[in-house]
């Protein structure tokens, strides 16, 4: 038998590598960056309409953060952090071919009816408001909402009802957050001593703790973390080792006294308790709090609080 020559068997590799450069070339992306790509850009026209860009989160919930960064708040003669008590939030999750956004704004007190009424003037529903902290100054409220319909005119009625407080939207607003350096607490032993980990934003050590059963919103919406559906703990350093603590306990009826107990035994003060929601299932109390005092102290302290709840296991 024959044997091809070198010049055809050359040939034959050229023609095998081209064949499989062109399939790489028109082979199309793993499925999983795809869809990740194709959710987020589901999202630009919603971004555009509110004038802030987000984030997708676990559960294709499509985040959008607006710290209030115009404002200079003290609570407790303590300068408060815009990531650390004063980050309105606008959290949308399709539903069918609509979407729903639920969220919490912070609001001045004199900013509080007119953001309302606009809010209400286009059927988005007012589910709380009230206090989160207290002795602030100046003061402010938190107003939580809820709508349904589409997800482009959902980001515009809230655009448009916040155009009616200083709350910092488009280009603008990132020009107005300077950046921070990180905390000057030991973030590996406080995430020890809570059993948790967290992430450093702006130089707050926030902290996630989801619960473990599944919430709804009536019977056909389930409410997912990202949502605001979960306990927050923020640290926000002091100094020598402090640091000041807030957030909300997410909490079902039987839980609440015995939290409550375990944050003032550890010198953590119960600043607020209250619903978020008008539907939820099961029904959700939130309890917000604050100290300032030394880190791990603190941490060890919302650990005995949060041992007493049914939070999913780190």
């Amino acid at each position: 038998m024959r044997t091809p020559s070198l010049k055809y068997v050359v040939v034959a590799v050229g023609i095998a590598a081209i064949g499989l450069a062109t399939i790489a070339v028109l082979s199309p992306a793993p499925p999983r960056a795809t869809a990740q790509q194709a959710s987020e850009a589901d999202w630009k026209a919603v971004e555009q309409a509110l004038g802030k860009s987000g984030q997708l989160q676990p559960g294709d919930v499509f985040r959008i953060t607006m710290p209030r960064t115009d404002l200079k708040v003290k609570v407790q003669s303590v300068d408060v952090k815009p990531g650390f008590a004063l980050g309105s939030y606008a959290a949308f999750k399709k539903m069918g071919n609509d979407a729903m956004v639920m969220g919490d704004l912070v609001l001045l007190d004199e900013e509080v009816q007119n953001v309302m009424a606009r809010l209400l003037a286009k059927g988005i529903a007012i589910t709380a408001l009230h206090n989160h902290l207290n002795e602030m100054s100046p003061h402010v409220m938190y107003m939580h909402y809820s709508g349904h319909g589409d997800a482009v005119q959902l980001a515009t009625s809230l655009h448009e009802a916040l155009s009616a407080s200083a709350t910092p939207l488009g280009q603008t607003a990132a020009a107005q957050s300077a950046p921070s350096s990180g905390p000057d607490i030991d973030q590996k032993q406080v995430e020890a001593a809570l059993g948790r980990t967290g992430r450093v934003n702006n130089g707050i050590l926030q902290v996630s703790v989801a619960r473990a059963e599944k919430i709804m919103e009536g019977a056909a919406m389930e409410l997912l973390p990202a949502m605001g559906v979960n306990t927050a703990l923020n640290f926000q350093p002091t100094g020598d080792g402090k640091a000041a603590i807030t957030g909300d306990f997410v909490l079902i009826d039987r839980e609440v006294t015995a939290v409550a107990k375990a944050l003032r035994d550890n010198g953590i003060q119960v600043t607020a308790l209250h619903n978020h929601g008008l539907d939820d299932n099961p029904r959700l109390f939130y309890m917000h709090f604050w100290a300032n005092d030394d880190a791990l102290k603190l941490a060890r302290g919302l650990k005995a609080a949060l041992d007493l709840t049914n939070s999913k296991k780190p």
